[in-house]
């Protein structure tokens, strides 16, 4: 990586290797957080914490995998001090790792990277992955709009609560990444006189913390997005059930005149010339015909069928 700070990288640690590995003496908190088993959701917290001499931080990132519609997260922790940085990455069960090339490749084009420079980059990593992810959000919100007209109503109740739970999570790990990085900004996380985050690197910070608010701002479109798509739902769901009692509604009103003129001729009256008529039964049949064909043609008339 140049010949800047030392880096250590592990991937899915033991405590031995933590031990053996670690630049500084590690506070129990932050050793029980590096040792905690990878995330099968967005459980741990993203931070930047001062612990005197080295500072400690939790990134999550979050992969979306739209084939499976499907969102985990990889986490980052790690340990920075004036002379080594390490970063332990951890990898959910049966996913992929995060990949720390970019970061590296960043870090070797920079030539001599401090820590915090080395921190910057991973920061700057996760933020870009946070607005490629929301882009994601945006395309599988679109694909729902699109299959909300041909989609059974089970599909796109199960898309729509999906989604609904992917954006919370994201919500989750977004809001904390940001504020954590804005600490570094407001020049908070220091590490008593051997700073690792010179004023020029918080300014940098700031950077990363703006693509930060604009995945946070492209997340409330998408919330919105997603609510709007569950009322046109609602409606087109309306709309079929008003349509479905519009047609039984024909069926009745078409059956309630041809009901009534077999009503009236089931009398029995022994005054009803109809009943002795040899054109009778003939005739009520035409009756019955014609006020169904005349209905039929208002309705049509009326675009009700």
């Amino acid at each position: 990586m140049g010949s800047g700070v030392r880096w250590i990288d592990l991937l899915d640690a033991s405590r031995d290797e933590l031990l053996a590995e670690s630049p500084v003496d590690l506070h129990w908190s932050a050793l029980e957080q590096l040792l905690a088993p990878p995330p099968e959701r967005a459980t741990a917290r993203p931070t930047f914490d001062s612990h005197g001499d080295y500072v400690f931080g939790v990134l999550l990132v979050p992969v979306a995998v739209p084939e499976e519609d499907r969102l985990f997260y990889q986490e980052i922790d790690f340990v920075l001090t004036r002379d080594a940085t390490l970063t332990v990455r951890k990898t959910p069960h049966g996913e992929e790792p995060f990949s720390i090339q970019p970061v590296q490749a960043a870090c070797d084009a920079h030539g001599s990277p401090s820590a915090g420079l080395v921190a910057y980059y991973l920061v700057d990593e996760v933020a870009e992955r946070y607005l490629l992810l929301l882009d994601t959000v945006n395309d599988e919100i679109d694909e729902l709009e699109a299959g909300i007209e041909i989609w059974p109503d089970a599909q796109i109740r199960r898309r729509l609560a999906d989604l609904r739970e992917d954006v919370l999570q994201i919500r989750r790990t977004l809001g904390p990444t940001r504020d954590a990085v804005r600490r570094v900004v407001d020049g908070r996380v220091d590490v008593g006189e051997n700073e690792i985050f010179d004023r020029p690197l918080e300014l940098s910070f700031s950077d990363a913390y703006d693509k930060l608010l604009h995945a946070a701002d492209s997340l409330d479109v998408a919330r919105d997005l997603i609510s709007s798509a569950r009322d046109f739902h609602q409606s087109k769901i309306s709309q079929d059930q008003n349509e479905v009692v519009k047609k039984l509604a024909v069926i009745a009103s078409l059956l309630l005149l041809p009901t009534f003129i077999v009503g009236v001729y089931g009398q029995n009256f022994d005054h009803m010339p109809e009943l002795h008529w040899r054109l009778g039964y003939a005739f009520s049949w035409a009756i019955i015909a014609a006020t169904t064909v005349g209905q039929l043609v208002f309705y049509r008339w009326k675009r009700w069928i």
